[in-house]
């Protein structure tokens, strides 16, 4: 597939933050459309927003909102990442973006804000659980989530999978080296996520697939592939 989801490995691993913010810039440029001069918030909006709040932003967090901060296609199509405005402090953490019922909230714990790149959680129905190991990992995570979430129908494909499919998906898609991260829906499920030619794929708990295609053939040839009841 295009340079852009493969541009993903290693970030998952032993990369650094500038490795994310590099992915981003070739997802939004060859899946979605190029980040231009705009797009990131200025840094008096952050400013102000670290004094209103009385703390420092973490540099991650501080990177992604002047590179892509007002990208509500990257950041805001299903969920929502929060304004400068609107970040807040609640139950130890801050909290950057809300699923679209806030039903649940991402965060950074308060214990790590002096960390340059820290962890993230997420508070739901069973309380706050970890997410992502970085906060810059947590970033490439929602541009991916968004884009495939937010798709037209064109280049988008969804459906239910049993046992059987979700075991396909392994045999015929590459997986990304993005680590496994916990859904927020359950308990113990855990997001995955593939590649195929022109095609990006995100397997929740290997009980629902996701596809988002650079064009309608790419996910004619998963349908193909994959045959089934596909929901769009």
């Amino acid at each position: 597939m295009g340079e852009g989801v493969g541009s993903v490995a290693g970030i998952g691993g032993n990369g650094d933050r500038d490795g994310a913010w590099a992915f981003v810039r070739r997802f939004a440029r060859e899946w979605r459309t190029p980040l231009v001069p705009g797009d990131g918030c200025e840094a008096s909006e952050l400013a102000r927003a670290e004094g209103r709040l009385g703390l420092a932003l973490p540099a991650a967090m501080r990177e992604a909102y002047a590179l892509f901060g007002r990208r509500a296609d990257l950041t805001s199509r299903q969920d929502r990442l929060l304004a400068p405005e609107k970040l807040r402090v609640d139950d130890g953490m801050l909290v950057y973006r809300v699923e679209n019922q806030h039903v649940v909230e991402w965060g950074v714990p308060l214990s790590r804000l002096a960390d340059d790149d820290p962890p993230v959680c997420f508070r739901g129905y069973e309380g706050r659980r970890n997410y992502l190991e970085r906060f810059s990992l947590a970033c490439v995570e929602m541009v991916m989530s968004e884009s495939v979430l937010a798709a037209d129908e064109r280049h988008l494909g969804n459906r239910w999978m049993e046992p059987a499919d979700a075991s396909r998906v392994e045999e015929l898609y590459s997986p990304l080296p993005f680590p496994e991260y916990p859904m927020w829906a359950m308990d113990d499920g855990t997001i995955r996520w593939f590649a195929g030619p022109d095609v990006l794929l995100r397997s929740d708990a290997g009980e629902w697939l996701w596809v988002l295609g650079r064009t309608e053939a790419a996910v004619n040839g998963v349908r193909a592939a994959l045959p089934g009841e596909w929901t769009a």
